[in-house]
């Protein structure tokens, strides 16, 4: 009995800790404690304890968006683009505007799967931008059909369009980093 009345209670001073982190008093009340730092004016989605209905947004556009791009290919991913859409590749040049997009994602997704996790997102102040970034692969078979994966990171930068309609405004993403050891093996001559 008295272990459960200790937890009880080391459980309610952890939720009035947890609600004055991230309920802050003003600067100006009685009540503050002098030797904390002020509070924030702005908060940080990353240390809040649920996430906004901005980066809920964008997340839900992410997964929507992987879902497509899985059931349908190249062709979808390119749909999700705005006209004015750029891509930036690791090592290549940047592909710029919905059609040049459009000409260069025609992979059929039996031939090779894209997918991807968003990791995390937020939005800006005026709700009508923001971005996700997370992890991504790709799967094919090389010409032996053997299996090839790649994987990375991506950043996607989502705008709002006058019509209310959500698009990718940018898209980017590098090849992940080299497993151990590889870094520092040197080609042969």
């Amino acid at each position: 009995m008295r272990c459960l009345l200790s937890l009880a209670v080391i459980f309610c001073f952890s939720a009035i800790s947890l609600t004055a982190q991230n309920f802050p008093l003003p600067a100006s009340s009685s009540s503050a404690d002098p030797l904390s730092p002020p509070p924030s004016t702005t908060a940080n989605p990353l240390e809040q304890p649920t996430l906004s209905p901005g980066v809920i947004l964008l997340m839900e556009l992410d997964g929507r968006f992987e879902k497509a791009v899985e059931e349908g290919g190249g062709k979808a991913f390119a749909s999700w683009f705005a006209n004015d859409a750029v891509i930036l590749s690791n090592g290549k040049p940047a592909v710029m505007g919905h059609t040049a997009i459009t000409e260069q994602s025609h992979w059929d997704p039996k031939a090779y799967q894209l997918t991807w996790a968003p990791e995390g997102a937020q939005m800006g102040p005026s709700n009508e931008m923001g971005f996700t970034w997370g992890h991504y692969e790709g799967r094919s078979k090389d010409k032996n059909g053997q299996p090839v994966v790649i994987s990375g990171r991506y950043f996607t930068v989502w705008k709002k369009l006058p019509s209310g309609d959500w698009k990718v405004a940018l898209e980017a993403s590098a090849d992940a980093p080299p497993t151990s050891g590889e870094c520092c093996t040197l080609p042969k001559p």
